[in-house]
């Protein structure tokens, strides 16, 4: 692993953060979290603390809304049968589960759809537009997918099936001939907020619909608001709740920012799932080993706002949902079939829904043990072949490899070496089909721009894409991208960087700071859980290994008087020796630490740096 760069973060005015403490009546270390995070104003602070349902955004301001829920009244009224399309990914099965409920209520002859990923690939194939033929279906709705499939609108629009498309990729110069295209990245389209995941698109269709049905907008004001009309807002706000549950894994899992609107839908996602999850999600959380049981009001007879509010002993964070969650429901997809994945998050049958959550947590070990093959392997080349020495970019490829997991071997690889890195194996059709991953500076979707007259499909973003090209193109590609990264990225060999938010004294932590700390929850991209530094620590004698090389320890600072920390640093280990000997600077976030019945504060450590 390479030595990280420190950069603590000055992207802030201390004017600025010194009103806001003086007017929250907080430290300013507080206050520069929130500024740090564009949170300047005492208003600006109460919607960040106190989120709200009415602090989403009217969804008919989304260009192509108005003709989307047009069609999708049309096809209901027609009794014309709807197919809801969606990515194999979390992101695009949870999509499809919550437009295909949604429209389950009001109309019965619905179907879903995900295609293959080894013999379809991503996004909008010709098996399922000759699927939606054969089956009767009228009207597609694409979710996660479809901004640049072109081709196959028209191609579906020659056997009179028109296509509402629901993306959050970046389109190209021209958008598909769709009844409808809903994408807030196109540069025409006035919805204010561009960062939503394609569930999220999905959501925004589920309301616009259930609001135009309703006569009330989450959005109006309740004040402005006669009785019955508040009613119904009441009653659209409680609808709406129960899908919040799977826009808030989607989030979590596509790894969006998590500020603005998707903030919003991630808090009350998560009070969803803390309180009544879905059959599915409990199902999978149980072979997660999340403790699930209900905490107990202490002996005092004071309920705790845990207790009262109806939540968990442990309560799932966004963190949950990346690890325990994500990564199961994408297994059934990457290792066998994502319908297994809609099928859970649909039942309700908690039997069905534990059979289900067996069967692709199998998937989830298998796709464990492929991926850690394939990563070995990768970083067996990469070390021993000498092509690869003095490379600005890693490309691999090997027809071996399982199509399901080169996107998580690309990001190990980038991980441990810091380049950008492509990851290829043998595709469908005689192609070769690969996932890359990028760092900070470089933009990957950029250079595949770049590449494009060698390639035969690509899409994503800045940090990660997926590619696919012929077999005879191949190496004037690896060429060629490389070329781009070192014009790119310069002479200077690339360092990893951990971006610390600032400084804290151990004497800072107070019951009150911890407990501000924990409403900047749910925390993900743009809203990360802050990172900072402390200097001049030593160990209090107990240092030691623990697990597969975790270095498990107690810091205290030399210079002033404080308590000590328990702090644990994974895959930290080989710091054990010098720790109990120098003293040193930590880089960390503050956590609870939930053992054995008991919470404690604990330092989850990110470097260490031996100064001294």
């Amino acid at each position: 692993m390479k030595e990280k760069r420190w950069i603590i973060r000055e992207d802030y005015d201390l004017e600025t953060v010194e009103k806001l403490a003086a007017s929250l009546g907080v430290d300013k270390i507080i206050a520069t979290l929130l500024v740090e995070r564009g949170v300047t104003t005492f208003e600006e602070a109460r919607r960040f603390f106190r989120p709200g349902l009415d602090q989403i955004h009217d969804p008919f301001l989304m260009k192509g809304m108005k003709e989307a829920i047009e069609r999708i009244n049309e096809a209901i009224r027609q009794q014309e049968r709807i197919m809801v399309y969606g990515d194999y990914d979390v992101d695009g099965t949870s999509a499809v589960a919550l437009v295909y409920s949604y429209l389950r209520e009001l109309d019965r002859n619905i179907d879903f759809y995900i295609p293959d990923r080894e013999r379809e690939g991503y996004g909008i194939s010709y098996q399922g537009i000759d699927y939606a033929r054969e089956t009767g279906v009228k009207l597609i709705i694409a979710l996660d997918c479809g901004i640049k499939a072109m081709e196959q609108v028209d191609y579906a629009a020659q056997y009179g099936i028109d296509f509402i498309i629901g993306d959050h990729h970046l389109p190209g110069e021209e958008v598909p001939k769709a009844v409808a295209v809903l994408d807030p990245k196109q540069e025409d389209c006035p919805y204010p907020y561009k960062e939503l995941s394609g569930c999220g698109i999905g959501f925004k269709i589920a309301e616009a619909h259930l609001e135009q049905r309703m006569g009330v907008r989450l959005c109006d004001l309740p004040e402005q608001l006669d009785t019955a009309r508040r009613q119904r807002q009441e009653e659209l706000k409680l609808r709406l709740l129960k899908y919040l549950d799977l826009v808030a894994v989607s989030i979590a899992s596509d790894i969006v920012p998590i500020m603005g609107e998707n903030r919003v839908l991630a808090f009350f996602g998560l009070r969803v799932l803390n309180t009544k999850p879905r059959p599915g999600i409990e199902a999978i959380l149980k072979f997660g080993h999340v403790d699930r049981r209900k905490a107990e009001a202490p002996e005092s007879g004071e309920a705790t706002e845990t207790v009262k509010s109806g939540y968990f002993e442990k309560e799932l964070t966004i963190t949950d949902l990346v690890f325990l969650v994500g990564p199961r429901i994408n297994a059934a997809g990457r290792i066998r079939s994502a319908f297994d994945s809609v099928r859970l998050m649909l039942t309700e049958d908690p039997a069905i829904a534990h059979r289900l959550a067996e069967d692709i947590n199998t998937y989830n070990l298998e796709r464990k043990d492929l991926d850690t093959a394939a990563t070995e392997e990768a970083k067996r080349r990469i070390d021993h072949d000498p092509f690869y020495k003095g490379r600005k970019s890693l490309v691999l490829y090997d027809e071996g490899w399982h199509r399901g997991v080169v996107g998580i071997v690309a990001s190990r690889i980038v991980e441990a070496y810091y380049k950008p890195t492509i990851v290829f194996t043998r595709g469908s059709d005689d192609l070769i089909t690969g996932s890359a991953r990028s760092v900070k500076e470089f933009d990957v979707h950029e250079a595949l721009e770049k590449c494009a007259d060698l390639l035969e499909h690509f899409g994503g973003h800045k940090c990660a894409a997926g590619v696919s090209l012929r077999q005879e193109n191949m190496r004037a590609f690896v060429d060629r991208f490389e070329q781009l990264v070192r014009e790119g990225m310069g002479v200077e060999e690339a360092q990893p960087e951990i971006e610390i938010d600032t400084e804290l004294g151990f004497s800072q932590i107070t019951p009150k700071f911890l407990r501000i700390l924990k409403q900047f929850a749910p925390f993900g991209p743009d809203n990360n859980v802050p990172v900072f530094v402390s200097r001049e620590l030593v160990d209090t004698g107990n240092a030691r290994i623990v697990g597969t090389n975790h270095l498990k320890f107690s810091a205290i600072p030399i210079a002033e008087r404080s308590a000590p920390y328990p702090a644990i640093g994974f895959q930290l280990g080989e710091c054990l020796t010098r720790m109990r000997n120098e003293r040193f600077d930590l880089c960390y976030q503050l956590e609870e630490n939930y053992w054995r019945g008991r919470t404690e504060i604990q330092l989850n450590v990110k470097d260490i740096k031996f100064n001294y």
